[in-house]
């Protein structure tokens, strides 16, 4: 019985970590892909492009909130 149990908590642990770190790459590309549009729209000069890099503001904010913490938290896991 303590076997399974131990086994079972292995299994999730790995697992949860498989997820963490599956999100946070998912997390850093979007961030990336969010920055370079913003970065492309800002170079033209018509109104669509400004609206759009306007927009992308906010999802950018949160996005770099998320790596910030992705990163903190991998720092100190690094040196733990």
């Amino acid at each position: 019985m303590i076997t399974t149990v131990t086994t079972v908590t292995t299994v999730t642990a790995i697992a949860a970590m498989g997820l963490t770190a599956a999100v946070s790459i998912a997390g850093a590309v979007v961030l990336v892909l969010f920055l370079a549009t913003k970065e492309v729209a800002s170079v033209r000069g018509s109104s669509f492009p400004l609206r759009l890099t306007k927009s992308l503001n906010v999802g950018i904010l949160p996005l770099v909130m998320a790596f910030a913490v992705i990163v903190a938290l991998t720092i100190t896991e690094v040196l733990a």
